[in-house]
């Protein structure tokens, strides 16, 4: 069980066990709250059990009920808002998928809170709260907005984001300056690899192999300021903070990473985690994935895939190789009905790759719908609806699993998609090859938020990182941007347990293999990118990319950079 964290004093999560419980005290955590009214589900944990196992481990426990399907009612509110006040923290408050104790907690925190800053802090838990923004602002005593307050620090360069993106453009800065003011704004506690979600999914790795500290990974000189951002202010070359403070700079990094927007889908966020429905997007199902494998010998297995722009688009249909892998190796694959609906033209966006990937899809038996998306998720009668493309236009299908694999649809912050930095798609409009924002010519962007056509990959950050750093620091002196990135990007398709089509490219779908081909041939499964993606890149990520080392990745054009 994974534990969300919107402060460091309060955290939500899915519907607890008693070992849930166990685990939570022995996380450090004080008081337990229950959000949701008993009774709502077969295989729910009463109460009156999660209270016996939390007062055995000597945390306090309090029952606040929200109905499902509704916003917490203001005598909710006044009790969480009460109970905060008196309870010994940290707190973690339960529901079915967490998000009612999250709503409960953001409404107790109206008046006492900025607006931004609960928003703020809700999305970098993967929350979205922003349904309550109009009742959060109409709080008695609402604080003013973070902007109207004085700036706190002033830094030469501030990085909106402690992600893969924002800690190697940070070391890589640090490492050619070391003598700048550098802060990375981010409030997590612990960073992700998250190209090995998959792997985890697959049996492959543990989920602990993919999670640090995010304290050990910030780079020497720099300032971790462990705050949500609350708004941008490009003019005045701000960045508000969730607690209402302000930061000054002369150059800006956005590197938020986009959202993942599960509440775009309804019925998707109640069913995750249970009824068969899982997601290697999220570190704490991608476990629950490989437990379905597992557990399934016949029935049907669905995997879908949003539109476009999504983190890493071959990692929808990762999922679906590795599975079908794991039961033809167990000899299960031929009672399983397997399909994969995407709403994307095509099966991958690159044409050279296309029929490795379909020879598997046919080796595999998959059912495969092009231009079909998930529309609808019903966890309790395990039915899925698609809206699919037809000749006449579209029509609505319903589909029953056994078990269905999620990616949802995905969209920049909500923090960027409200500033001035956004462009018309929401993401950070910049240019594709300097990554300098298009009116700010201060201020860069890269990673999952920057809006320019490349695959959103870990490996794109990493060539872009560089080029951030050199560009960053001839914005410092005065000068033009002087590297350039070719919009290099990869996805490694784990097309079977020891099998990879590694799939590398640039703008245009122009092939970009980093290997001689006559020692790997991007465009065929291979037995060495397997290697490469279980041993070298976890390797490369942690020790290297995060550590300002370009390996592989020097900028285009960075003369003497």
């Amino acid at each position: 069980m994974s534990f969300r964290a919107l402060t460091p004093q309060f955290s939500v999560s899915p519907q607890l066990s008693v070992a849930d419980v166990n685990a939570a005290a022995s996380g450090g955590f004080k008081t337990i709250i229950c959000a949701r009214p008993d009774g709502e589900s077969a295989d729910q944990t009463p109460s009156m059990e999660i209270e016996q196992a939390a007062r055995c481990r000597g945390l306090e426990f309090l029952a606040i009920p929200v109905r499902s399907g509704s916003l917490p009612s203001d005598e909710a509110v006044e009790a969480m808002r009460s109970a905060l006040e008196r309870v010994p923290g940290p707190v973690l408050t339960y529901c079915q998928g967490g998000n009612r104790a999250a709503r409960l907690w953001a409404l107790a925190q109206a008046g006492h809170m900025p607006v931004e800053g609960i928003l703020a802090a809700g999305r970098a838990a993967g929350i979205d709260l922003s349904s309550l923004g109009d009742r959060l602002a109409a709080a008695p005593h609402a604080p003013r907005p973070a902007a109207a307050k004085a700036v706190a620090r002033r830094f030469n360069v501030v990085i909106a984001g402690g992600g893969a993106a924002g800690l190697a453009t940070a070391a890589s800065i640090l490492r050619r300056r070391p003598g700048i003011s550098v802060a990375i704004v981010d409030p997590s506690a612990t960073h992700d690899y998250q190209p090995g979600w998959t792997m985890v999914g697959g049996g492959i790795f543990t989920p602990e192999q993919t999670r640090r500290p995010e304290k050990g990974l910030i780079p020497a000189g720099a300032t971790w300021v462990r705050q949500p951002v609350a708004g941008f202010l490009p003019e005045a070359r701000e960045v508000a903070l969730g607690d209402g403070t302000v930061l000054s700079y002369d150059v800006l990094v956005v590197a938020t990473g986009l959202t993942l927007d599960w509440a775009a889908i309804p019925g998707l966020e109640d069913a995750l985690g249970r009824n068969g429905v899982t997601s290697n997007y999220r570190y704490d199902l991608a476990p629950y994935t490989w437990q379905l494998v597992q557990g399934l010998s016949r029935g049907r297995a669905l995997f879908t895939q949003p539109p476009m722009p999504i983190k890493c688009a071959g990692a929808p249909q990762k999922a679906m190789y590795l599975s079908c892998d794991a039961w033809r190796r167990r000899g299960v694959l031929k009672d399983i009905s397997v399909g994969f609906d995407t709403a994307t033209p095509a099966l991958f966006g690159v044409a050279a790759f296309v029929p490795a990937l379909m020879a598997y899809i046919e080796r595999y038996g998959v059912d495969l719908h092009l231009r079909s998306k998930l529309v609808a998720v019903d966890g309790a009668r395990r039915v899925a609806t698609f809206e699919r493309a037809t000749e006449a236009g579209s029509e609505r299908v319903e589909q029953t699993f056994d078990m269905l694999h999620v990616v949802p649809p995905q969209v920049a912050p909500a923090v960027v998609r409200s500033s001035p930095l956004a462009g018309a798609d929401g993401f950070v409009a910049v240019d594709p090859a300097t990554l300098r924002h298009a009116s700010f010519s201060e201020v860069f962007a890269l990673g999952d938020v920057a809006g320019t056509s490349n695959a959103k990959t870990a490996a794109a950050a990493r060539k872009q990182a560089p080029v951030v750093a050199v560009n960053v620091l001839a914005a410092l002196d005065g000068k033009a941007p002087v590297a350039a990135y070719d919009g290099y990007g990869a996805c490694p398709l784990t097309v079977e347990r020891g099998r990879i089509v590694l799939a590398e490219f640039g703008y245009g779908g122009k092939l970009e293999p980093t290997l001689p081909l006559w020692l790997l041939r991007g465009t065929q499964p291979t037995r060495l990118a397997w290697f490469l993606k279980e041993k070298v890149m976890p390797q490369l990520y942690w020790r290297g990319m995060l550590r300002g080392h370009e390996l592989l990745a020097a900028p285009r054009n960075a003369s003497g950079a």
